[in-house]
């Protein structure tokens, strides 16, 4: 007998998931035994419930699906992520593939292709929706032949990054992530220096630029 399936949802759409937890559910021996409505809610969800499979929006807030992944997949190997995206887009295609996600589906095709994609993480295979795959093809054909730079940044750096990129305070960062405001103050100096930057504006720009947070 097939075993069951344990699949947590995080979207910050309420009618997403919905609609996502009934498709889901009207398979066999699968289960949404959880949902998030955002990124961090998502990674605390994953490390209490350790599920099967993960479906994460990208665009969330608090933390979007691609830092989640990473959080989670560091926490929990095993795990088969699915990222959920309206945008078609290179850059976040290679992003979330070298985070570890292996489906990446896109809002336009979730109706009818998430089951397909869950199956294929189901057999630990990688999963691009319809329109994902020309993208995929558009991004291997753009390819540079030199190696990209690894993402200088820790886990908890890009934590950081996005909530100061997000107006944050140091204080309201330190109570978000249960630190002091001497250690927000102790990251965010190693960061303008490990980054070469030299304002606030330019820690912005980049936070965009790498998709730590949506424009």
């Amino acid at each position: 007998m097939m075993k069951n399936v344990r699949i947590l949802l995080a979207d910050d759409h309420e009618i997403v998931r919905h609609g996502l937890r009934r498709l889901l559910e009207s398979q066999p021996n699968w289960r949404v035994c959880a949902e998030a409505g955002n990124g961090r809610e998502a990674v605390e969800k994953a490390r209490q419930l350790k599920p099967d499979i993960v479906i994460l929006d990208h665009s969330m807030p608090e933390m979007s699906g691609a830092e989640a992944a990473r959080q989670i997949l560091k926490l929990l190997p095993q795990t088969e992520i699915a990222i959920l995206t309206m945008h078609d887009s290179e850059q976040l295609l290679r992003e979330v593939l070298e985070a570890g996600v292996h489906a990446y589906v896109l809002k336009s095709d979730a109706m009818c292709e998430m089951v397909a994609a869950v199956n294929m993480l189901l057999e630990h295979k990688r999963y691009l929706s319809p329109g994902a795959s020309e993208v995929a093809v558009e991004c291997f054909l753009h390819v540079s032949p030199e190696t990209e730079p690894s993402d200088p940044l820790t886990p908890r750096e890009r934590e950081i990054v996005q909530l100061l990129a997000k107006g944050k305070s140091n204080k309201e960062v330190a109570s978000a992530l249960d630190i002091s405001v001497k250690t927000v103050e102790a990251h965010r100096a190693n960061i303008m220096h490990k980054l070469n930057l030299s304002s606030f504006a330019e820690l912005v720009h980049y936070a965009i630029r790498t998709r730590i947070i949506e424009p």
